[in-house]
């Protein structure tokens, strides 16, 4: 029952994701952080099984084939990468996914340009990418996006912001039968991209080996 979800305010972009790391009926952590630091002003949320949304085999199968195509001039490349989250990057990421390899990953990119500003992109596991103001994956984007479409206003504060993730959450916990414990946001700025808080309500318990 993942939940990964994101949106855009006045000079930032958030991620929020469940941290549970489930296997069919078996919860085996909760404590499991899904949205990777990429670098200083990018994040990624990702859902799907836990061994293809790792935060090694994705970027690095990109980078590797991002280097390798000669359509991609490395004066050309290196305009591209100083631009951040430009669109053919997050298509070759996305693209990447499903070209040569099975993984079934949703992502949701997010990432600070000091010249463009905050952006959020949707890249699904069939390498569909939109640049959005909010994006929702999982069965609990039915309701966060509902709350989203709701609440949210493109020049939120980010107090308005994290009250809003706060209410997805609480609907989230309140409406989904099988409903994920603890959630982390993550947020990106002129600042960088960093972790900003946790909303838990149970913590994984430390077993002795004796």
């Amino acid at each position: 029952m993942e939940c990964v979800f994101g949106l855009v305010g006045k000079g930032f972009a958030l991620v929020v994701a469940d941290s549970s790391a489930v296997h069919s009926i078996l919860v085996h952590k909760s404590n499991e952080d899904k949205i990777m630091i990429l670098d200083s002003h990018k994040l990624m949320g990702a859902s799907g099984e836990a061994e293809e949304r790792g935060a090694v085999p994705i970027p690095q199968r990109y980078s590797a084939d991002y280097r390798s195509r000669r359509e991609f001039h490395p004066r050309r490349a290196r305009h591209r990468l100083a631009q951040g989250l430009d669109s053919v990057i997050c298509w070759k990421l996305g693209a990447s996914m499903v070209k040569d390899s099975p993984y079934m990953v949703n992502i949701i990119l997010a990432g600070y340009d000091k010249e463009t500003g905050p952006s959020l992109y949707f890249i699904d596991y069939i390498a569909s990418m939109h640049k959005v103001d909010k994006a929702a994956f999982g069965y609990g984007s039915y309701f966060s996006l509902a709350m989203m479409d709701r609440h949210y206003h493109s020049n939120m504060t980010v107090e308005e912001a994290i009250d809003l993730v706060d209410k997805c959450i609480i609907e989230i916990r309140s409406r989904l039968v099988v409903a994920p414990p603890n959630f982390v946001i993550k947020i990106v700025d002129d600042k960088g991209a960093r972790e900003y808080a946790w909303r838990e309500s149970i913590k994984d318990a430390h077993i002795s080996a004796a």
